[in-house]
């Protein structure tokens, strides 16, 4: 159920590559200027001055916010070593770090090593994070510093791919789970090497299954729609669910279903071992169910179709 749907809506998934300086709320305002709507999500926020993969959730796909499956991302970014931000990245108050002697690009390998696998980070004062019913941010523009507790996060992989000794500059590809900041891990390395570090650049590369060049700029969408052809860059709602299983229903089980009627599994003749499936009726995808085991039926979880 890609491009639009019988009500004349745009429904599926459009993949931006971010520009630097806009928030993600940013282009969430431009798309609904040049979409002519206002139902939008996406996927995951990115700062400022982070480029990359963002997911934009138009029409009935923006149900899905709440429940895509891949929640992992990957980036890749700058960093220099031998400074401190107050922010973790060069949009804040940058300090040179007295005395900063070149790090030997083997003992920043060794250093790195420390931080794969499971770790934990302190949100930085500047993100998004709310305690106490405040945002860190506005605490931090304000001067206030707090307490945050700290979060488990986990790092599958950390690479580096460029780095100059004499200058301390460097390049870095993660990929890691939902909720990693790629600007914390940068200054914890550079804390554990005892000269600080700072994030200087940001790409991210993937993000629920989606990669940069599975992206379009806003400016080629701004064309699209000019051209009355927008729907060719949109995907459908089901492509962020191709990792789970499918059932396909007969027309008495789809008119039973979309009536709110939990199917037996048994009668579904499937074994259904997946924590989701993908619901499919004779005119294609519906939605997304799970497989209840222990009453053994099948319970909607969301529903994406247009009556």
């Amino acid at each position: 159920m890609a491009g639009v749907n019988d009500n004349n809506e745009l429904c599926g998934i459009i993949c931006v590559n971010k520009p630097v300086g806009f928030t993600s709320f940013d282009v969430i305002a431009k798309l609904r200027g040049i979409l002519k709507m206002k139902r939008l999500g996406h996927s995951g926020t990115l700062d400022p001055m982070a480029t990359g993969v963002l997911p934009i959730l138009a029409g009935r796909a923006a149900k899905a916010c709440d429940i895509m499956p891949d929640k992992d991302k990957s980036y890749e970014a700058g960093f220099r070593l031998g400074a401190r931000s107050d922010t973790q990245d060069l949009t804040g108050k940058v300090e040179e770090t007295k005395g900063f002697s070149p790090v030997p690009e083997e003992k920043l390998i060794e250093t790195m090593q420390n931080f794969r696998g499971r770790i934990v980070q302190i949100p930085p004062m500047y993100s998004a994070v709310s305690v106490g019913g405040k945002r860190l941010y506005e605490l931090a523009r304000k001067g206030i510093e707090i307490e945050r507790p700290a979060r488990e996060t986990e790092i599958y992989s950390l690479e580096l791919k460029e780095y100059d000794e004499n200058s301390g500059t460097g390049n870095i590809s993660v990929s890691c789970s939902k909720g990693t900041y790629i600007r914390t891990l940068i200054n914890d390395i550079g804390e554990a090497l005892g000269c600080g570090g700072i994030m200087t650049s940001l790409v991210r590369t993937a993000a629920c299954g989606f990669a940069l060049e599975d992206c379009v700029t806003i400016d080629e969408l701004q064309r699209l729609a000019c051209e009355g052809k927008i729907s060719s860059a949109v995907r459908p709602i089901e492509s962020i669910f191709a990792c789970f299983p499918e059932i396909r229903l007969s027309g008495a089980q789809e008119r039973m279903y979309r009536n709110g009627i939990r199917l037996s599994l048994d009668k579904l003749n499937c074994s259904i071992s997946s924590e989701r499936v993908r619901v499919y009726g004779e005119k294609g995808f519906i939605g997304t169910a799970v497989p209840d085991a222990e009453n053994g039926v099948l319970r909607v979880e969301k529903n994406f179709y247009i009556d």
